[in-house]
């Protein structure tokens, strides 16, 4: 029996889908006008780790839908500043669809390094005004809407009683002077853009004509319009971060319910936070992608670390539980990884002996700990108890669990020599404890594990020549410790695995 945290009831409950058998998943995707940050990428994990829940261990036929935010999310949620898109465009002098071509496809390869399963459809906000279009005509046909003279058309959140109930908003309160100052035109502190006119004195870079006049969708009516139009008018699940609860989801709610006339999404679901305490080598909540600096995938990576150790780190909170990123969390969780893939490479069966079925009673601990609202951290542990295993196939139990865990365990090979993760992580000692990082000019990350060990050779050559004997040795026993072994000739040194 799955069960599952709904924001929206603030309660764990047994989860039901509408259409037995199937399930229509809505996620928020990206904003494509610059990189994800890791914070956006633990959403990204959560929402991938219960799809696999789903398909996986429930059976059900998931439909999986992402948007793709290529217009219409200005700086502010308030419906002010520019628009990211064209912020973007300028930043890089490039086109505005050159932006977000580059940096989806940068999102999609960020995917792929987590190994997130992508969405069974991916839809772009300018592929569909239409769809944006037709749902502001249905809340102006219900009287839902009004029109400020020169910039746009707005939802009149004083015309649903309900408005705000997924965040808990106190309406009351802001109407009544949270928010001292509004907009002009704005009848209400809450009310927010369904369709911004372009202004008058220049052409933006991106507008369409509507019924209102010349200008582009708001940026919440993108996910409502178009869940509606995968999806259908009922959804089972729609997920997010934290921090769409309480404008972008909460509008969108109003929207739809509006347009629809009958409630709109069965559960809510939304991941937590990343943090960044103070202290953290140098970090401090470094997230915000208008200050420049904020922390990528590949940021990680260039530090040596595996992509999907950081998808391991995620695990070891709760998805509704803020996760502190440390970096000697990130290489607690690295250090553990290479442990599991090296545990893992021993119990690699003979391909011509036949696999024994997955011990039950793991099975059943690891299932219930994913049944009991995606309790990851204690699916973790179940995992190391097979590793422990003194009985049965634990091989076949770690293939079955990795369906979800998604660590890429089927990948290991026997232990008829190093695993690239082997040789990845003595690369790693070798260039962070060097003085200038890692060499752009023969990245590890990007090359095959024959060339890997042989820049570990030719290090350890240079090493010697500049009489560091201590690093020489040091890299001679990491290749050693791997099953490689040196052999020193008046020609060189040549490799061969033990």
């Amino acid at each position: 029996m799955l069960r599952l945290y709904n924001t929206m009831t603030r309660t764990v409950d047994e989860f039901r889908p509408i259409e037995e058998g199937k399930v229509g998943l809505y996620t928020c995707g990206p904003t494509v006008y610059n990189y994800a940050h890791v914070g956006n990428l633990r959403t990204y994990v959560f929402e991938d780790v219960l799809r696999r829940v789903l398909e996986k261990v429930c059976g059900y036929e998931v439909n999986h839908v992402m948007n793709v935010t290529d217009v219409g999310h200005l700086v502010s949620d308030a419906d002010e500043g520019e628009d990211k898109m064209a912020l973007g465009a300028r930043r890089e002098g490039k086109t505005v669809g050159e932006i977000a071509e580059f940096y989806w496809q940068a999102f999609r390869n960020d995917l792929a390094r987590l190994n997130i399963l992508e969405p069974d459809v991916w839809c772009k906000a300018t592929d569909h005004i239409d769809e944006q279009i037709a749902q502001v005509r249905a809340l102006e046909e219900g009287g839902y809407t009004y029109v400020i003279e020169g910039d746009g058309v707005y939802f009149d959140t004083s015309k649903l009683a309900d408005y705000g109930k997924l965040a808990r908003l106190d309406v009351e309160g802001l109407r009544a002077g949270a928010r001292i100052e509004l907009a002009a035109g704005k009848r209400n502190p809450t009310d927010f853009a369904l369709w911004k006119f372009s202004p008058t004195d220049v052409q933006r870079l991106m507008e369409w004509p509507s019924p209102w006049g010349v200008g582009f969708p708001g940026w919440h009516i993108e996910c409502s319009a178009m869940a509606v139009r995968y999806l259908g008018e009922r959804l089972d699940i729609h997920c997010g971060g934290i921090d769409h609860v309480a404008v972008h989801h909460t509008n969108e709610i109003a929207q739809a319910e509006c347009a629809l006339g009958h409630p709109w999404v069965n559960w809510w679901m939304h991941g937590e936070f990343l943090t960044f305490p103070k202290g953290a080598d140098g970090e401090e909540a470094k997230m915000s992608k208008s200050s420049g600096e904020f922390l990528t995938l590949d940021r990680l990576i260039d530090r040596g670390f595996d992509p999907l150790a950081y998808r391991y780190f995620l695990f070891t909170a709760h998805y509704r539980q803020q996760l502190a990123f440390t970096w000697e969390g990130l290489e607690a969780a690295q250090n553990a990884l290479n442990n599991i893939r090296k545990t893992v490479r021993g119990f690699v069966p003979d391909p011509d002996v036949p696999a024994g079925p997955p011990i039950d009673g793991r099975i059943k601990q690891f299932r219930e700990a994913l049944e009991d609202d995606l309790n990851m951290p204690r699916a973790l542990a179940v995992m190391w108890g097979v590793l422990r295993e003194a009985e049965g196939d634990r091989y076949s139990t770690l293939m079955k669990m990795d369906e979800v865990l998604g660590l890429g365990l089927a990948s290991i090979k026997a232990a008829d020599g190093p695993s690239d993760e082997e040789i990845d992580r003595i690369a790693r000692e070798v260039f962070l404890d060097a003085a200038d990082g890692p060499s752009p000019e023969s990245d590890w990350r990007l090359k095959n594990q024959e060339e890997k060990i042989g820049i570990l050779v030719e290090l350890r050559t240079e090493a010697r020549k500049e009489k560091n004997f201590a690093e020489a040795d040091r890299i001679r026993d990491l290749l050693a410790d791997a099953g490689i072994v040196l052999e020193d000739g008046p020609e060189g040194t040549n490799w061969k695995r033990a």
